[in-house]
C-alpha cells in the first residue's frame, strides 16, 4: 500500500497535480494494446533525434559540408518490416561479410570546405575529422537502438499472444478441474493446483503486457519521437 500511494504521488507530480489518489480504470490486461508499428518506416525519422542533431551541429561548427555529409553517410532505408518487426535492410545494415552500409562517401565532393585554411591546417582538419567520426558513431548507435527496439517489440508481442493462449487453456483446465471435484471424481488438491497454475500464468501475462508497453516507449525514443512525420 505504501508503494502504491507513493507511485500515485509520482504520477500526480508528472501530471502537475497535487499529491493524491489516481482514478482507477481498466486493469492492465484490459487496457488497449500498443499501436501497430507500420511497415516501411523511413530512416529519415531518426534525423529528429537530439543526439544526431547535436552531432550534426558539431560537424557544422567544424566547417564540414553537412549537406554532402548527410547525403553521403546517412543510410536511406526502411526501418520496419512485416508486422512491425525490423526490416531486412535494417537487420543487415551493420552485419554480414558485405555490410549494407559502410561509412564511405558515395559522392565526389570533398567532406571539408574547399580552399586552404589560413593557419594551423592540420589541427583544423583533425578537428573536422573528429566531428565526422562522432557523427558516424552517433548514426550507427541510433540505427542499433532502433533495431533493438523493433526486435523487442516484435518478440514481446509474439510472447503475449502465446501467453494469452496459455491462460485461456488453463482457465478451461481450472473449470473442468472444479467440475470434476464437485462431481466427486477428482480431489480438491488437483483443482487447487489448476488454480495455482492459472494464477501464475496470469501474472506472467501481466508482466509480458507491461514489457510490451515499455517496448513501445523505447521504440518511440529510439525513433526520436515516434513514427509520425
Amino acid at each position: 500500500e505504501e508503494q502504491i500511494e507513493q507511485t500515485e504521488n509520482q504520477i500526480s507530480l508528472l501530471l502537475a497535480r497535487n499529491p493524491g489518489a489516481i482514478e482507477r480504470g481498466s486493469t492492465l490486461t484490459e487496457q488497449q494494446l500498443p499501436p501497430e508499428v507500420p511497415t516501411g518506416l523511413p530512416s529519415a525519422l531518426l534525423d529528429r533525434r537530439p543526439d544526431i542533431r547535436a552531432a550534426e551541429q558539431n560537424l557544422i561548427a567544424a566547417n564540414a559540408n553537412i549537406g554532402v555529409a548527410k547525403a553521403a553517410y546517412f543510410p536511406q532505408i526502411s526501418l520496419s518490416g512485416f508486422l512491425g518487426g525490423q526490416s531486412t535492410q535494417l537487420a543487415s545494415l551493420f552485419t554480414g561479410p558485405h555490410t549494407a552500409w559502410s561509412f564511405v562517401p558515395q559522392v565526389t565532393q570533398p567532406i571539408f570546405t574547399a580552399g586552404r585554411l589560413r593557419s594551423n591546417v592540420r589541427l583544423a582538419e583533425a578537428e573536422q575529422q573528429s566531428a565526422v567520426v562522432q557523427y558516424q558513431k552517433t548514426i550507427q548507435t541510433a540505427f542499433t537502438e532502433v533495431s533493438d527496439a523493433l526486435i523487442a517489440h516484435q518478440r514481446l508481442r509474439e510472447s503475449r499472444v502465446e501467453q494469452e493462449a496459455l491462460v485461456v487453456a488453463l482457465r478451461d483446465r481450472t473449470r473442468l478441474a472444479y467440475a470434476r471435484y464437485h462431481g466427486g471424481v477428482d480431489t480438491l488438491l488437483n483443482a487447487l493446483d489448476a488454480d495455482r497454475d492459472l494464477f501464475q500464468a496470469e501474472l506472467t501475462l501481466s508482466q509480458i503486457r507491461l514489457n510490451e508497453l515499455l517496448s513501445v516507449v523505447q521504440l518511440y525514443k529510439a525513433l526520436g519521437g515516434g513514427w509520425q512525420s
